[in-house]
């Protein structure tokens, strides 16, 4: 696979770590990983089979992740745009006008910001295991969480499998590096569903390397606030959106539930809804990055 160094781009005082692979005359797919996951979390493979099919592809570290640089969120609060900020600052860096934006989960909202409110830096949309932007879900979780009747117009909250995993984890916080590990591959078996076989092996790859990446692991976590703040530019009808938009979703994601994706596609014009059977809320199952790159393949070409 072709691939350029990777290196250190600026977007205002921050440093971003970003990787572009393949032939950059060739159209652009920039890919926006979700909460907490530098841009390794797009599996080599589903990249591989993008620069295959003729495409180059730009993955990149958010800020708080991989070797980017950290914030201090109390000094310094971010918010949804300012990631899209940070989008932006990478395609600028790589002279690119305008690309196929791929986003999953957190970067599936991203990815709706840029298409809603830079729409000319979006040739298309493909947003992954990822909801509508302005809806937010923290009160369905909270709800929940105390174990109460779900509001009838919320998304449906997690499965509680997922919930009670997340209660667990915040009961006993990891206090050395190997803790961290298996703490963070237990957590991707959890979003995994429990369908689709899980891959152990990639799953642990992934959390050591994000572990180690990063001079401050904890930092990560500033997305989770980051991703609560439903300022106003979240709120933009997504019927604004031009561009052609994909929407995937599995049918078992435990995070965030088919209705989620249902949503979102029947919020964008013309949208197209793409169900994966047993795909959970990861791509840590084997084969699965690679049916993800079909389908990105198709609806760019």
């Amino acid at each position: 696979m072709a691939i350029s160094d990777g290196q250190f781009i600026t977007s205002g005082n921050l440093r971003l770590w970003t990787e572009r692979f393949g032939d950059p005359g060739h159209p652009a797919v920039l890919l926006i990983m979700g909460t907490s996951t530098p841009g390794i979390g797009w599996p080599d493979e589903l990249v591989q089979t993008l620069v295959a099919g003729g495409r180059q592809v730009i993955r990149y570290d958010h800020r708080d992740t991989g070797r980017s640089d950290c914030v201090d969120f109390a000094a310094h609060p971010y918010t949804l745009a300012d990631m899209a900020g940070d989008a932006l600052a990478v395609l600028d860096a790589y002279g690119v006008a305008s690309a196929h934006v791929a986003g999953v989960s957190l970067g599936g909202a991203i990815a709706q910001w840029l298409a809603a409110h830079r729409p000319e830096r979006v040739t298309t949309l493909t947003a992954i295991m990822t909801g509508p932007m302005g809806a937010d879900a923290g009160p369905a979780w909270a709800r929940a969480m105390a174990g109460e009747e779900p509001d009838p117009d919320d998304l449906p909250p997690p499965a509680p499998h997922l919930l009670q995993h997340f209660l667990r984890a915040a009961a006993t916080p990891p206090a050395t590096r190997e803790e961290a590990v298996a703490a963070g591959v237990e957590t991707w078996r959890a979003l995994n569903g429990g369908v689709l076989p899980f891959d152990e092996q990639a799953a642990r790859r992934l959390t050591e390397d994000s572990h180690d990446l990063t001079a401050n692991p904890a930092a990560a976590a500033n997305h989770d606030l980051a991703g609560r703040q439903m300022t106003e530019d979240r709120l933009v009808p997504l019927s604004a959106i031009k561009a052609p938009a994909l929407v995937v979703h599995g049918t078992a994601d435990p995070l965030r539930p088919l209705p989620h994706g249902e949503a979102l596609a029947a919020a964008i014009p013309h949208a197209r809804l793409e169900r994966i059977d047993g795909m959970g809320h990861s791509l840590l199952s084997p084969g699965l990055p690679g049916q993800v790159a079909e389908l990105i393949l198709r609806h760019t070409a």
